[in-house]
């Protein structure tokens, strides 16, 4: 079963909403977010971004900058932008993108089922950013960006949500990015419902924010595992039908062909499967296909059934596949996490500059994947295995400082 609760968040006011509420500050170009923290003094940004406008600086990820977070988050607790809620709460919260409804509830989940591996993970975390992690939540206090979990499509859930959406939300407004935001503050008798619902609900699966979970229970444990408060038992997560997620692929720009020509590389992949020339640029169009742009044109690899291990969870993932067929023994890369050879483009993104990219860089590849499956996530989640790096874009990305969750 899992095991949710109802919180008192730290939200902003309805007239400043918008505002506040802010994307994580390493998604903004330099330029933009400098233009943020001068023009808005409401943004979340200047919560994260203490030293913005001045001389004196801390060192990143020291307990002195973490203290001034801290201390301009109490400020906007003072100047009343930000407010807490004075009863524990569930939320209920929408992006409309494209048309496309990304709709589900805000809610503390149990770190006890983390730790148990009811909530699921596929991805494995850096220990030194964890500890960071750890350390931030330690001393702000709070967390304002939620972990976002799946969970198997519920009939009863569904039917709440849409019925609680009948009702004005707490907040609406959109963003320069053409994304509708919306909250609603959950009565109690639905919140109820919701929580009895989502008891039925055997397990849970991290789509996004391993890192914000594990330093989580990083916190419980360095305060040797005793709460004092029923907040610290739980993290803040959005919690949606896995069938409302979106999931895009990443693909590989390789800046190497490990001194073989075009056509030496050609010839080598050729022999693990179907290649054909295409006429014009496209994705894949199914799973084990990969599509890539080398030497100004366009090819097709359809791998050969004997090439993939399909009772293997992860080896059998088409990442893992060009990794260990191509990547890896053709290309000499090895290590994805740290060569300088390998970057990693979002399905989210235009793949015209990185066309051109490939045309200004001799002896360079562009591969396309397929984007994996919900299904295929939660096999390896399942499985207890960890995905290789840079597999899945996954959507919604929440923003930061509508529901702050208080850790004590």
């Amino acid at each position: 079963m899992s095991k949710i609760i109802p919180f008192k968040a730290i939200r902003p006011t309805r007239d400043k909403a918008q505002l506040v509420a802010t994307r994580p500050y390493y998604s903004y170009k330099k330029n933009v977010l400098k233009a943020k923290l001068e023009s808005n003094p409401f943004t979340f940004l200047r919560i994260i971004n203490p030293e913005f406008n001045t001389q004196k600086k801390t060192k990143a990820n020291s307990k002195e900058r973490f203290e001034l977070v801290k201390k301009g988050y109490d400020l906007f607790l003072n100047d009343g932008i930000l407010i807490k809620e004075k009863k524990e709460k569930i939320y209920l919260y929408q992006q409309t993108v494209d048309g496309h409804e990304f709709s589900g509830v805000i809610a503390g989940a149990n770190l006890e089922e983390y730790q148990k591996g009811l909530i699921k993970k596929h991805e494995a975390t850096i220990t030194s950013r964890e500890e960071v992690f750890v350390n931030y939540l330690d001393i702000v206090g709070y967390n304002a960006e939620p972990v976002l979990l799946t969970h198997k499509s519920n009939k009863q859930i569904n039917t709440l949500l849409e019925e609680i959406k009948k009702d004005r939300p707490e907040y609406e407004f959109s963003t320069t990015d053409k994304i509708k935001h919306e909250l609603w503050v959950l009565k109690d008798d639905h919140a109820q419902k919701i929580i009895d619902a989502f008891s039925s609900i055997s397990s849970l699966y991290i789509a996004d924010g391993h890192h914000r979970s594990a330093s989580s229970a990083g916190i419980l444990k360095k305060r040797g595992g005793l709460a004092k408060s029923i907040n610290e038992k739980h993290f803040l997560a959005f919690l949606m039908d896995e069938n409302k997620i979106k999931i895009l692929e990443f693909n590989r720009l390789v800046k190497t062909l490990n001194n073989l020509s075009p056509i030496e590389f050609l010839e080598k992949i050729s022999l693990l499967g179907k290649l054909v020339k295409l006429k014009n640029k496209r994705k894949p169009i199914k799973e084990h296909e990969f599509t890539f742009y080398i030497h100004k044109s366009w090819y097709s690899l359809t791998l050969n059934n004997k090439h993939i291990p399909q009772k293997e969870p992860v080896k059998c993932l088409d990442t893992a596949l060009l990794t260990n067929l191509i990547l890896s023994p053709i290309l000499g890369i090895t290590d994805l996490k740290n060569d300088a050879r390998i970057s990693f483009i979002s399905g989210k993104e235009d793949i015209e500059k990185t066309i051109k990219e490939v045309d200004n860089i001799s002896k360079s590849v562009l591969f396309c994947l397929y984007p994996i499956s919900i299904d295929q996530i939660k096999n390896v989640a399942d499985n207890k295995e960890i995905m290789p790096p840079k597999s899945t874009w996954i959507e919604p990305k929440l923003r930061s400082g509508l529901t702050i969750y208080p850790i004590s």
